[in-house]
Order: structure tokens, then C-alpha cells, then sequence
């Protein structure tokens, strides 16, 4: 079996890499890399920590309006298609990336399988959402990571090819504490005079928080306004807003360059409490333990607020500040996201899949 895998994005390296191994093992996998984000510290160590094999191609598409870049991205992954011939395409998330490879493949007749199918936030001003929702309907497999995820395919009349799995961020995320041993996270905590549980950990990417200057300004008000220490890494697209809005970090910042893998995991697992606008470390907070207030009005994972561990106060100051303040985790960490095995799950559904339709 030939499988077409695109990738673009750093949520997508942590996706792919537990499954690329497996589907590695016994079938061939061409790895396709958009070029979506192409900075070292958010493409190329994210290969080297998790051990994907560099890629078979990259487009090298960089950044653009979302229009220019898709079109770029179908432009390239239309001619590997064509050139490669595989039986199926996958794709993971919700970027430009999953987007242009799924439509691209449909345009071809080649099935498509999504994982981290049936995501909503049910806010179509999020690109996102639109990538999301248009992915699902191009797939011939949906390989969903909770029982929400598969309810709201079947509410919009997506029942076949759909399957609960389990998230592979989690295969990734056992694999990744193991990793980061005690030494490297003593030594990493030393280098940015923390001590565990002793501060705060904030990121900030979504266009809705980055692109306006209102609620950027006003979420940065609030981190200017907090006592305990905030540990910052900072998206270029974050870091260029700022600077346009002339912001002034307080003392107690540690304003960083994005993270590899590893020194994320780590800085999350000892945080007090993680502010973001990621659904991907929204996951990571509530499996590691910790509490986490997502800077945003929304969230396509419903389950680590309705058990208690997350808490939506979008960019307003004193929600903000008052979450820091006061929230505290209310309710039982209940196991929502598989143990660890979607990835040995999704390659059985795919051979049983492609062995049916070759």
C-alpha cells in the first residue's frame, strides 16, 4: 500500500510522527511537506525530536494570504499526486495544509483520510473551522479522537467511514515524557531560573487574537498585569503584532523563541497554570494535569472544560486576570482521548481499507 502523508504545520509533525512509524513498518509512506511553516524552530527540530523521516518532498510554500497559499499548496501536491500515484492521501487538523491535500486528492479521485476528523468550534470566522469542516466532507475515512468528534459528524450526516480512534497526540505525548528525562528538564527549568509549579506559561497564535489590536492589546495587558512570573514563547506572526503595537514586556517576563517539542512538554508539565489560544496544548494541559484558561470564546475540546480543567476567558483583561487569580481544576481527569494506541488503530482501519478497495 502507497500512502501519500501531507504535512505542513507543528501540531501536524506531533500527529504524524507515532503513525508515519507504524504505516513505515509494513507499507509505503511518501511524506509531502507543504512548507506551511518553514522556521527551524517550528519545522525541521520537530523531524529531528520525533524521529519523521525527512520528507520526501517540500513545496516550500512559506507564508501568504490563505487564498495565495492553498493555491500554491494545490498547485504542488496536484503534480506529486500525479507523479506518486498513491492509493490513499492522509491528512491531519485543520490547516491550509489538510485543506489543499484533501481537495487536491478528491479533484483526483484518490481517497482521503482525516485524522482528527469532526472537530467544531461551530465559529465558521475561524479558518479552521472552514478547513475542518470542508476536510470531512472530502473524506472517505474519519478517524475522530473522542465520542464528541464522532457525534458531530453524525449530526451532520457523516456516518460512514467514521471511526473513534483516539488522538494520536497522546501516542505522541507518552512517547515524548519518556523522552524528556529528569536531567533535561532539570537543566531547562535551571536555565530559565524556574522551579516547578512556580509560574505561568503562555502562548498566542490564533488571527483572532494576533491580527486585530484589540484583543492582542487587551490580552497583553492582562500578562503585563500578573504577578507571578510568565513564561513566553513567542509565533512570528505573534512577534510582528507585537512589535507593531509597541508592547512593553514587565521584568518578570521570559520572552522566548518558539519551542522545540520536547522543551514545551517540559515547561507545560511544571507549569502552575498554561494560558493559550492552542487546541493543541489545551489537549496537552488537561493530560499532563495541569490547569489551563484558553484565550478564546470557543473550543472544539469540550471536554476538558466540561470536566473542570479548562476555562474559556477569550481576551478580555479582567476575565483574565481573574481566571489566574481564581480558577482552580473542579472534577476528576476522566480519560476521553484513547490510551495511547490510535495510531496502531487507524493503520488496522486503513489496510482493511485499502485491501476492500484496490
Amino acid at each position: 500500500m502507497k500512502i501519500l502523508s501531507v504535512v505542513g504545520a507543528r501540531p501536524q509533525f506531533i500527529k504524524a510522527a507515532p503513525l508515519s512509524q507504524k504505516l513505515r513498518g509494513t507499507h509505503h509512506e511518501v511524506l509531502l511537506h507543504t512548507g506551511q511553516h518553514y522556521d527551524y524552530l517550528l519545522s525541521q527540530v520537530f523531524f529531528e525530536e520525533l524521529g519523521l523521516p525527512e520528507p520526501d518532498y517540500n513545496l516550500g510554500v512559506g507564508s501568504g494570504s490563505h487564498g495565495r497559499q492553498t493555491a500554491r499548496m494545490l498547485t504542488g501536491i496536484e503534480k506529486v499526486l500525479l507523479q506518486e500515484k498513491p492509493d490513499l492521501v492522509l491528512v491531519y487538523g485543520d490547516t491550509n495544509s489538510t485543506l489543499a491535500g484533501a481537495l487536491a486528492a478528491a479533484k483526483l479521485q484518490i481517497p482521503v483520510a482525516h485524522v482528527e476528523a469532526g472537530l467544531r468550534s461551530f465559529d465558521l470566522r475561524m479558518p479552521e473551522e472552514i478547513n475542518r469542516v470542508l476536510t470531512d466532507r472530502l473524506s472517505a475515512l474519519l478517524f475522530c479522537p473522542t465520542s464528541t468528534a464522532l457525534r458531530n459528524l453524525r449530526a451532520e450526516g457523516i456516518g460512514k467511514g467514521a471511526h473513534r480512534v483516539g488522538d494520536v497526540m497522546v501516542d505522541t505525548l507518552q512517547k515524548g515524557l519518556r523522552l524528556a528525562s529528569q536531567r533535561q528538564q532539570s537543566a531547562l527549568l535551571d536555565r530559565l531560573e524556574l522551579r516547578p509549579r512556580s509560574y505561568l506559561l503562555a502562548t498566542l497564535h490564533r488571527a483572532a487574537n494576533t491580527d486585530d489590536p484589540r484583543p492582542l492589546s487587551s490580552i497583553l495587558a492582562a500578562f503585563n498585569a500578573l504577578e507571578e512570573p510568565v513564561v513566553f514563547p513567542i509565533h512570528p506572526r505573534t512577534r510582528k503584532a507585537i512589535k507593531a503595537l509597541g508592547w512593553k514586556a514587565r521584568p518578570k517576563f521570559r520572552l522566548l523563541k518558539p519551542l522545540p517539542y520536547l522543551d514545551n512538554l517540559i515547561l507545560q508539565k511544571n507549569a502552575r497554570l498554561i494560558l493559550t489560544d492552542s487546541g493543541g496544548m489545551q489537549k496537552e494541559a488537561y493530560l499532563l494535569g495541569v490547569p489551563c484558561l484558553t484565550l478564546r470564546e470557543e473550543t472544539e475540546w469540550v471536554e476538558t472544560v466540561e470536566a473542570g480543567w479548562n476555562l474559556l476567558v477569550g481576551s478580555d483583561t479582567e476575565s483574565i486576570m481573574e481566571g489566574v487569580r481564581s480558577f482552580r481544576p473542579r472534577g476528576r481527569r476522566r480519560s476521553f482521548m484513547g490510551g495511547g494506541d490510535a495510531s496502531d488503530r487507524i493503520l488496522s482501519i486503513l489496510e482493511r481499507f485499502t485491501e476492500r478497495n484496490l
